[in-house]
């Protein structure tokens, strides 16, 4: 059986794993997000002892963003401008080289989610869009069955959106742009502005009028712009199954009709669904985008 290394490589953690898109994950690791080399050396030695399990064909990173995405820019697989301190200009691929010399195949974290969540739900779907709310707020995009990349890659967790009253004076949290949607709706703002945490928060509380609101605007953002077919909704914050619904609510409100496809509550809870990969999204697409990435060594580039 071939196997293949991944790495979700997250602001609070990286997970790590052999195994493969199909057949899930032979072994895995947690390891916490601290400095480059201090994080490394737990993924080098993950991966050092799971030989035993077999050679690795190849390898896929699910990165946190912003990094580049371009094979062909010389920059290719480095983390750009961050608030992780000492993180900016990691070049995540020299770093994974350095223990495992495989071909490797790297995308944002959100990016490889969406290709999961793609393979996953299946149904002919092309377009779909994937959400992750937590530490950050990350949209990946996959259209025609391919990851949408451009200038760089999507980066809607910074677009600006209509403040909710119930927030008030709160400046949000983003260093760069204050009051976007990462800054106001994260998992950091939500502790900020309320002082909870989204798993222990009482059901009359503003927080989550706001906080489908805000996401509800990405979404209808998003169908209104790309089109997508369905948009996943993961990340630890949509743990909270009582947003879901909230959030559906208010898309549809917020299209008000304009969408044919999306005209009734049923369409829309068509469209906007929770995850439906067994494991982590971004560890699925790791293995993908590590199972891809050596297709394409085969072939020569």
């Amino acid at each position: 059986m071939t196997i293949f290394g991944a790495i979700e490589a997250g602001g609070t953690k990286f997970v790590c794993a052999v195994g493969s898109s199909s057949g899930g994950s032979l072994r895995s690791a947690t390891i916490p997000t601290r400095d480059p080399d201090s994080t490394f050396a737990d993924v080098a030695a993950f991966f050092s002892a799971a030989r035993d399990l077999g050679s690795i064909a190849g390898l896929g990173i699910a990165s946190f963003g912003p990094v580049r995405v371009n094979p062909a820019s010389p920059q290719y697989g480095r983390i750009l401008a961050t608030p992780k301190p000492g993180w900016e200009g990691t070049d995540m691929i020299a770093r994974a080289r350095a223990f495992l010399d495989v071909p490797i195949g790297l995308d944002t974290d959100v990016n490889a989610a969406a290709l999961a969540e793609l393979a996953a739900i299946g149904a002919g779907l092309q377009h779909l869009a994937y959400v992750t709310v937590g530490t950050g707020i990350g949209v990946g995009l996959v259209s025609a069955g391919r990851s949408v990349h451009g200038i760089g890659h999507p980066e809607a967790g910074h677009i600006p959106v209509r403040r909710h009253a119930a927030h008030g004076d709160f400046a949000g949290l983003c260093p760069f742009h204050g009051d976007c949607l990462e800054g106001l709706a994260a998992g950091p703002a939500v502790a900020a502005a309320w002082n909870v945490t989204p798993s222990h928060i009482p059901e009359e509380h503003p927080f989550w009028e706001v906080e489908a609101s805000y996401l509800a605007q990405l979404c209808a953002s998003l169908f209104l712009t790309t089109g997508p077919e369905r948009i996943v909704l993961g990340g630890g914050v949509m743990k909270q199954e009582r947003l879901l619904p909230l959030i559906r609510g208010h898309t549809r409100e917020l299209l008000g009709g304009y969408v044919d496809a999306l005209r009734s509550i049923e369409d829309v809870e068509r469209a906007i669904v929770p995850p439906a990969c067994a494991e982590p999204s971004g560890l699925v697409g790791a293995f993908l985008l590590a199972e891809r990435s050596t297709r394409s060594e085969t072939r020569g580039g």
